[in-house]
C-alpha cells in the first residue's frame, strides 16, 4: 500500500498497468476522473480496450483511493504498481483519456494478455543478462536510452516503440546470430509486455522480460550489485531516477521535450533549452 512510503514531502507516486479485456473503455473514463478528482491525485491514465495504464501521484491516502477503484474494474484485481517518492507534485493536471492502446505498438494482433514472454525477477535479471547466450534489448525510446542502459544492452535508436516491430524484423538476423535467448525490459514492464508477445508472434522462442521494469531494478538490487548505467526517464516532472528510485540529476528542454544533465544545454535544441 501507499501509505508504507511515508513520504517527507507527502507526495507518491504511483506507475501502473494492467493488459485485461474492457468493453467499454469510454464507460469507465467518467467515474475514474471524479475518483481521482476526489482524491487530489494528478497524472495521467490511458484507457483502452486493452486495458489500463498511466502514472499518478498524490498523498498516500489519496492514490490509496484511486487505486482501490482501478483494482475494482473488470480483470484488475490482481493490478500491480511500482510506487515512488516525488519532492514536489510532480505532474501539473489530471488526464484520463480513452486511446485505441494503452501503449501504441500498432500491431492489432498483438494481445499479451493471450501469450507474453518469460518474467525475470529483478533480483534473477543480473544472470540472464550476463550470460552469452542471452540478447539483451532495450525496448525504449532513443532519448531514454541516451541517459541510461543496462551494460551490454542493444539500443534500437528508434524515436517511438511503434518503430520497434520493424527495427526487429530488419535486424533479426544479425540480432540473433549466436544467441539462444533474448532478455528485454523497459521502465515500468507495459513495452515489454508487448514486445515480448510481438517476439513470440515471430517465432521467438526463449523470450525474457524484466518483470516490474527498470524502476523496480532500481528500488530492489543495490547499486554495489547493479549492472544499470545511468538514471532512468520518468514522464514527469522529476525527468529522471536513479537507485534506490533516488531524484536523478537531468532536466527536460521545454521546447522538445528531451532530457539532458542539469547545468547542460539540450543536445538537439542548444541554448533554446534554457527557455524558462
Amino acid at each position: 500500500m501507499t501509505t508504507d512510503l511515508n513520504t517527507a514531502s507527502g507526495i507518491a507516486v504511483a506507475a501502473l498497468y494492467q493488459f485485461t479485456r474492457f468493453d467499454d473503455p469510454h464507460a469507465l473514463q467518467g467515474p475514474l476522473l471524479a475518483a481521482c478528482d476526489a482524491a487530489g491525485v494528478k497524472g495521467t491514465l490511458l484507457l483502452a480496450r486493452e486495458g489500463i495504464n498511466g502514472t499518478i501521484a498524490g498523498t498516500p491516502d489519496g492514490l490509496d483511493a484511486v487505486l482501490a477503484h482501478i483494482r475494482a474494474l473488470p480483470g484488475c484485481e490482481a493490478l500491480e504498481v511500482k510506487f515512488s517518492e516525488a519532492p514536489a507534485m510532480p505532474f501539473g493536471k489530471l488526464k484520463v483519456r480513452v486511446k485505441r492502446e494503452i501503449v501504441t505498438m500498432g500491431q492489432p494482433d498483438i494481445d499479451p494478455t493471450l501469450s507474453v514472454g518469460t518474467y525475470v525477477d529483478a533480483q534473477d535479471w543480473n544472470a540472464l543478462i550476463a550470460d552469452p547466450d542471452t540478447l539483451v534489448i532495450d525496448t525504449r525510446n532513443d532519448y531514454e536510452v541516451a541517459i541510461g542502459t543496462f551494460a551490454g544492452a542493444v539500443d534500437p535508436a528508434t524515436p517511438s516503440f511503434r518503430d520497434f516491430p520493424a527495427w526487429f524484423r530488419d535486424h533479426r538476423e544479425e540480432l540473433l546470430e549466436g544467441k539462444k535467448k533474448v532478455a528485454m525490459f523497459c521502465t515500468g514492464g507495459i513495452r515489454c509486455e508487448k514486445s515480448t508477445a510481438f517476439l513470440r508472434a515471430e517465432g521467438i522462442a526463449e523470450v525474457y522480460h524484466l518483470k516490474g521494469g527498470i524502476l523496480k531494478y532500481l528500488e530492489q538490487v543495490p547499486e554495489n550489485e547493479s549492472l544499470w548505467q545511468g538514471e532512468c526517464f520518468v514522464f514527469d516532472e522529476r525527468v529522471s531516477l536513479g537507485h534506490g528510485l533516488a531524484q536523478g540529476t537531468h532536466t527536460r528542454c521545454q521546447p522538445c521535450g528531451r532530457p539532458y544533465p542539469a547545468g547542460a544545454s539540450c543536445p538537439v535544441c542548444g541554448p533554446a533549452s534554457e527557455v524558462p
